[in-house]
């Protein structure tokens, strides 16, 4: 008779013990979320998702798998040995198209692509609010680690371009970019906001703070006032003072301005008649022989592109007045508007650039980013995104980007979706949202910026080197990457 020993039966019950807590576990997962992984080889992320709530309440999703494509999961695309050598704006220096000596865009061979000021094919990545830090506790490690305002940007400026970055988005701290850009071998092309509507606003009044942008009376922006052209001009004389600074990469005209479908309400419903909206308003419908009980969808973005239509306009004239050299980069869409024709090709007619702010999606949808271009005619740079990590200590409760569990998780979504803008054909940049992490003791902080890790360093300046390293990854090949895709597509 065979004899078997006890430690081998109890080895073997604990393997199917676990076996069936795995099964088990999985099944409970199936159950709540399809999107489990099945394939050995694939990537699969756990996020959390914003939800916005119709009660104004803002609250995250059940942890979810979502697939994620990275670098090594494209198949026969090899890292180069040597990428693609840059010059010192950070484009290609193996693609030329004509140099104006200004950063601007051109179409070649069916893909959209920036041209720096030699001319180098460029695609502008950056990273928002290079800020130094505000709160006491970023004060006190300002101090200790860096001194100076220049000893500050010249190591940022270091660490961003050693991870490929070439680009400083909106509410950088553009005085410190510029010094240093005149005496580094690799500046950062920068951008500037002009903040029209909102400046012209806070004049006014009536304007107020919502999280992430400013607020207007019924969604109903100021643009029929005539006082605000008068506003734009003199807002717009300032930038005389950039017209020849060839690292600034372009303007942005204000930041994620209320254009909804519902615009037309909103201007319908403001108490005060003799208001400048509310007559443009009524006085549109009646040229248009419609009556308010006749409004449809289909009435309420035409009315929209008349809006955009006025808007575009007015401020593409007042900055091209005092700046014909740099581009137009738009307000930074941030709502359904890009994902309207009428209106975008409303914006379309007056943009160089048609900047967007591109939340709620794990991976950039073909469909809707390519609608952007084809019906604007024109480029996107995605101008805002990102995600945060649960192990980074903070409570990431502000904001809308998706939460994830780990900084290589961070780095993982930023390769992924960065893949689908270098495979769109139409996308000349993105700017992650944002260098520094919110800091929580932070007294008076933007509402959708008080408690989140969004930043590529935390509250004391010390990188987030798993996330770091993938963003810096695919950066340093963007152009091999493009190169990849358009054989594939050729």
């Amino acid at each position: 008779m065979l004899k078997i020993k006890a430690p081998i039966i109890m080895n073997r019950i604990v393997f199917l013990l676990g076996i069936s807590l795995i099964i088990n576990a999985c099944v409970r997962e199936k159950k709540s979320n399809d999107r489990v992984p099945t394939h050995s080889d694939s990537i699969v992320v756990q996020a959390r998702k914003r939800v916005y709530h119709d009660d104004g309440r803002r609250t995250y999703s059940d942890w979810s798998y979502f697939q994620t494509r990275t670098i090594h999961q494209l198949a026969g695309f090899n890292a180069p040995k040597k990428p693609v050598k840059q010059n010192k704006y950070g484009g290609r220096r193996d693609m030329k198209s004509e140099s104006t000596g200004f950063f601007h865009v051109r179409k070649i061979d069916g893909r959209w692509w920036g041209v720096d000021p030699e001319g180098c094919l460029f695609l502008h990545v950056a990273v928002n609010s290079i800020n130094k830090g505000r709160s006491e506790r970023n004060k006190n490690a300002f101090a200790e680690k860096f001194g100076s305002s220049e000893k500050w940007i010249n190591e940022t400026n270091r660490i961003l371009h050693r991870n490929g970055f070439n680009g400083a988005g909106s509410w950088s701290d553009t005085k410190s970019i510029i010094s240093s850009g005149r005496q580094s071998a690799t500046p950062l092309a920068y951008t500037l906001n002009i903040n029209f509507m909102s400046g012209y606003g806070r004049e006014r009044g009536g304007t107020f703070a919502v999280p992430g942008h400013t607020g207007y009376p019924n969604n109903a922006i100021f643009v029929f006032d005539e006082k605000f052209k008068q506003y734009c001009d003199k807002a717009a004389g300032q930038l005389v003072q950039y017209k020849n600074d060839p690292n600034l990469f372009g303007y942005f005209s204000d930041n994620e301005l209320p254009f909804k479908l519902r615009t037309l309400d909103g201007y319908l419903t403001l108490e005060n008649h003799s208001d400048p909206g509310y007559i443009a308003a009524k006085t549109w419908l009646y040229d248009q022989e419609i009556k308010e009980g006749e409004i449809s969808d289909e009435i309420r973005s035409e009315f929209l592109a008349y809006v955009a239509d006025r808007y575009f306009k007015i401020v593409s004239e007042a900055i091209r007045k005092y700046d014909p050299n740099h581009m137009f980069l738009g307000p930074r869409l941030y709502s359904s508007e890009k994902n309207n024709e009428k209106f975008m090709k409303a914006a379309g007619k007056y943009v160089d650039v048609l900047a967007c702010n591109y939340y709620g999606r794990w991976t950039p949808v073909p469909e809707e980013i390519n609608n952007w271009a084809a019906w604007s005619g024109k480029p996107f740079i995605i101008t805002e995104w990102y995600v945060k990590g649960e192990d980074s200590g903070l409570p990431n409760q502000s904001g809308a980007g998706w939460i994830v569990k780990t900084q290589r998780d961070r780095g993982l979504f930023y390769q992924n979706y960065t893949l689908a803008l270098l495979e769109s054909g139409n996308c000349v940049g993105w700017h992650w949202f944002k260098y520094q992490d919110n800091d929580p003791t932070l007294k008076g902080a933007e509402l959708s910026n008080i408690d989140a890790n969004k930043g590529i360093v935390n509250n004391y300046y010390e990188t987030y080197k798993p996330c770091l390293e993938l963003m810096g990854e695919i950066n340093h090949q963007i152009y091999d990457l493009v190169d990849y895709f358009d054989r594939q597509h050729n």
